[in-house]
């Protein structure tokens, strides 16, 4: 077990995250960080219980002279999102996460580096830990399978949280205080289609858009980052139509609330116009780096001659999808009108894939406003259906609505001044977290969200500010002792 972080401060937050890099925990594969956290609780003694849908809780009691105090939830999940270079061989449900120190970061080596929400989970397994900390009672809430949609949220029964405040610990800037958070709904499309043998005379190549930063399709959405998946549609859209392209496999992007960093499509087009069909491609490439060079400066669009595939995807079906993809939404639709600086609504075109006579899109819809939210997913369903493709809604989730009154938010704002000298800012997060299902299960708890400054999440180049963990951990520390009295 690598030990690269172990001399970091705090010494104990540091040392549990990279226990927790050393667990393989991708969403759906959680089994062992569930067993690593059970166990973690049993060895200090404390309750533990595990649900049937895998959420851990762990109840510490109060300190004495502070069991007159509210019990506090603090709440993060377990898994991890599974991002990782092209070029590195990296196995998330088998091999370790490998910590870097890189100056006054943290990050991985070619892969996601876990800090959302492993920074998270580990404050609240250190607070567990310390026993210098005065405190209430206690409950740390850790669930499963968030990221691929809110599985362990979803999954949560009545009673299970007994507490009075939940301080949920997956934001990712530190020195502010979110108090809201959008929901969403999964569009998944599907186009089914017969194979036909290769045309004679046709030259085959590989599209390769690859170099985009892709990260977080909730947060950074509003950063107009690079669609890959869009991207690779442009080029087959206008090649098919002018050039004969025909389409034999496709595959980008890997999860819904990531924005597609690659995208790759074998394809072939007829040999008289292979070399009109480079030229295209370079060209594109030269307009693509044009209007993403200064958001996405790496991008990279190439097409690679290849082995001729035997089959291709029907081209009426093939064609139906282009134009659909084309006119699908992507980005940012709204922002919010009393803060023109945060987005309301967004949608993600995350995942082409084909296999075994079906091509299977996977879309995002993001909104603070439910109705807005329902409005996008239909748009998007009418879209694909005018292209005969069938369409589904699944996994909706509610939004948290904010309390500006809200008491914790009241004492963590005085907590800071008193802490670090300044107002902490208070938002509203243009992404899904746990707080809108949470709150339907235990409808009394008072909530906030705080964490961190982490970078680039769902992507590789993920990393987590250093001196940011040790205020975090601090300003957790004081929020607790703080715990307002029954």
């Amino acid at each position: 077990m690598s030990k690269v972080l172990s001399e970091l401060s705090p010494k104990a937050v540091w040392e549990i995250f990279e226990d927790i890099c050393n667990i393989p925990h991708p969403s759906k594969h959680e089994q062992k960080i569930i067993e690593y956290t059970k166990n973690f609780g049993e060895k200090l003694g404390l309750d533990v219980a595990v649900d049937e849908t895998g959420n851990v809780i762990i109840r510490k009691p109060a300190t004495k002279g502070m069991e007159d105090r509210q019990t506090i939830v603090l709440q993060g999940h377990l898994d991890m999102v599974p991002q990782k270079n092209s070029d590195k061989d990296h196995d998330f449900t088998k091999d370790p996460i490998e910590p870097i120190i890189d100056e006054d970061w943290v990050k991985a080596n070619g892969t996601t580096l876990g800090a959302d929400n492993g920074v998270g989970v580990a404050a609240a397994l250190a607070v567990l830990q310390d026993k210098n900390i005065e405190h209430g009672p206690i409950e740390c809430l850790f669930t499963v399978d968030e990221e691929t949609g809110m599985g362990g949220a979803f999954g949560l029964k009545p009673g299970f949280i007994k507490g009075d405040i939940l301080i949920n610990l997956d934001s990712e800037e530190e020195g502010e205080l979110y108090i809201g958070c959008a929901g969403g709904i999964d569009t998944y499309v599907v186009f089914n289609y017969d194979e036909q043998s290769t045309p004679s005379g046709h030259a085959a190549y590989k599209i390769e858009v690859k170099g985009l930063k892709g990260v977080h399709s909730g947060l950074d959405i509003n950063l107009g980052r690079g669609n890959a998946n869009k991207i690779l549609n442009r080029i087959m859209w206008e090649a098919n139509r002018t050039m004969g392209l025909e389409i034999a496999s496709i595959e980008g992007g890997s999860l819904k609330n990531a924005i597609p960093r690659e995208a790759f499509a074998v394809v072939t087009v007829p040999e008289n116009n292979a070399k009109k069909f480079e030229e295209f491609v370079a060209g594109m490439e030269k307009d693509v780096i044009n209007e993403l060079g200064s958001i996405d400066p790496d991008v990279s669009v190439k097409a690679l001659k290849t082995e001729a595939p035997s089959k291709i995807i029907d081209p009426k079906v093939s064609k139906k999808f282009f134009n659909a993809v084309y006119g699908c939404p992507n980005g940012v639709i709204r922002m919010i009108g009393d803060m023109p600086e945060v987005v309301e609504t967004s949608t993600n075109l995350a995942v082409l894939k084909s296999d075994n006579g079906k091509i299977e899109i996977a879309t995002l819809q993001i909104s603070s406003v439910d109705s807005a939210k329902q409005d996008l997913a239909n748009m998007i369903r009418s879209v694909f259906e005018l292209a005969d493709a069938e369409v589904k809604h699944d996994g909706a989730y509610p939004g948290w609505k904010p309390n500006v009154n809200s008491p914790i938010l009241k004492t963590m704002k005085e907590v800071y001044n008193k802490k670090f000298g300044k107002i902490p800012e208070q938002k509203v997060i243009h992404a899904g977290l746990e707080c809108g299902l949470i709150g339907g299960v235990a409808p009394n708890l008072d909530m906030i969200s705080f964490g961190p400054s982490i970078e680039n999440p769902h992507s590789p180049d993920e990393r987590v500010n250093i001196r940011s963990v040790g205020m975090f951990w601090d300003y957790l520390v004081e929020t607790i002792k703080a715990a307002p009295k029954k």
